[in-house]
């Protein structure tokens, strides 16, 4: 029997993007770790020195470290909580048929494409205690009294950034649930109402159950992309008042731009990514066994 010969044109194909890969991510990524184990000091290059695990040591000693690792778990989850109950109700009725609908599909997609910043920017404004649109309309209305510094006050600031978000990240989770939507033969539907099947039914029993493999794949983007921005934050409140808006990626930003501590800067953004491949990974691991059961 004559023997294979090994094709190697594929390897050909994919090597450039390997090498892209390795060269945008896989390096940047050692060099995180090594710089994560060294006093890195921007101001001090002559100082710089293998230390071990004592940037670590010091992370976990270090009362913002975990300020910011509990406002990161409350920013992910109630922001993606968020977009996943208005993403969801948009498609719904933007998959419906009435006749301004393609307007409707173009205009959803405004918070979507905005940039960041002007996003940031735009929710600073409206919040603003002396003049924003937001409180003015609330005191208008009579659910306040007076104006009310949102973004200055600790119990709120958080909060109202993560609107901010939500309002700029709902229109994926609509696109997304809306193929999907479409993607559902209506055969299934017609044959559950004529079992007498009410909406409610056909909802819970259709098209939750069809649309599960389409919301994993767009929870788990979101999850990524939610635990690393930091630009809408930086932008409204700089993380502040006080600490009160700090999330892991705004703190280690801010120890290596502002403090120029490379190294404790670089122990902050390895144990973020600890942290997401954590949440990441049971995630997964729990939306696998929930399938295995059904």
């Amino acid at each position: 029997m004559p023997k294979k010969r090994l094709d190697l044109f594929p390897y050909v194909l994919i090597a450039p993007a390997v090498f892209a890969a390795t060269l945008v991510v896989l390096i940047p990524i050692l060099q995180t770790a090594g710089m994560s184990f060294m006093n890195y000091l921007i101001y001090k290059p002559k100082a710089r020195s293998f230390i071990g695990l004592k940037n670590y040591i010091t992370a976990l000693a270090d009362p913002v470290f975990w300020i910011s690792i509990r406002h990161t778990v409350v920013w992910i989850a109630g922001v993606i909580s968020l977009q996943l109950a208005l993403g969801f109700g948009a498609a719904l009725l933007l998959n419906r048929n009435f006749w301004w609908r393609g307007i409707a599909r173009s205009l959803i997609l405004i918070p979507w494409v905005t940039p960041s910043v002007i996003t940031a920017l735009m929710w600073r404004w409206m919040y603003d205690g002396n003049r924003g649109v937001i409180n003015d309309l609330l005191v208008r209305f009579g659910f306040l009294r007076h104006y009310f510094p949102w973004l200055s006050n600790d119990k709120t600031a958080l909060v109202s950034v993560m609107v901010a978000l939500m309002w700029q990240g709902f229109p994926f989770f609509t696109i997304m649930i809306m193929a999907g939507l479409q993607s559902i033969p209506s055969s299934l539907y017609e044959a559950a109402m004529v079992d007498g099947a009410g909406a409610v039914t056909r909802f819970v029993k259709i098209t939750v159950p069809l649309l599960i493999p389409i919301l994993f794949t767009t929870i788990l983007l979101r999850i990524i992309w939610v635990a690393n921005s930091l630009d809408i934050i930086f932008v409204m409140t700089g993380g502040g008042p006080g600490y009160s808006t700090y999330t892991l990626p705004l703190y280690s930003y801010v120890k290596a731009y502002k403090a120029l501590d490379f190294g404790y800067a670089a122990t902050l953004a390895l144990l973020l990514a600890a942290l997401l491949a954590v949440v990441v990974a049971g995630y997964v691991a729990k939306v696998l066994s929930t399938e295995d059961s059904q």
